[in-house]
């Protein structure tokens, strides 16, 4: 390494952790070097001593989509994800029914809801909601407008289903009452 390139790194080096640290996606060589006024070549140097300091802490450097950015070291993972995640709970018998009739019939009004479990779902339907396991899909075009319900990313995600299609198939006779398999449905 020439005493040029080494002048370099250490002039970039700390620009360009911060600007990995402050961007919200990643940044590729070329971006780096127009933006510092820098060539290529010594941002990539700079890239790899940073990879190299960075690669024994709780954030390292990452190559991803054509790009760098900081992330949070694979052997911080725990730590990351039990702050970022809420906390694992589960769900009521009743909010489970709610729900899986949601899943299966959306977009569905609360009064639908109501009319399969036979109670009253207000109770329900807000804690779903307040989960972010249910969301509003608009208003039904019927008298008074009733909003509608669907499942939300976030249930897909919470039930291990990459889609919806990934929901066991209800097999029912005509007039047969809805009953769903409570058990296999906990939220993990």
């Amino acid at each position: 390494m020439t005493a040029e390139l080494d002048e370099a790194i250490a002039r970039l080096q700390r620009p360009v952790e911060a600007l990995l640290f402050v961007a919200s996606e990643a940044l590729s060589i070329r971006e780096l070097a127009k933006l510092l006024r820098a060539e290529e070549h010594e941002i990539a140097a700079v890239l790899q001593r940073i990879e190299a300091e960075y690669a024994d802490r709780g954030v390292v450097l990452r190559e991803i989509a054509g790009g760098y950015r900081f992330a949070s070291s694979p052997l911080a993972r725990d730590a990351v994800e039990a702050y970022l995640l809420p906390p694992k709970t589960s769900l009521s018998t009743p909010a489970l029914e709610a729900l899986a009739i949601v899943a299966h019939l959306q977009p569905v009004t609360r009064s639908e809801i109501e009319a399969i479990r036979g109670v009253n779902s207000d109770s329900v339907v807000n804690t779903l909601l307040d989960r972010g396991l249910i969301g509003e899909a608009g208003r039904k075009d019927v008298v008074g407008r009733p909003m509608l319900y669907v499942t939300t990313p976030f249930f897909l995600e919470s039930f291990g289903l990459r889609s919806l299609d990934d929901l066991p198939t209800l097999e029912l006779e005509p007039g047969q009452a809805l009953e769903f398999d409570l058990e296999a449905a906990k939220v993990s």
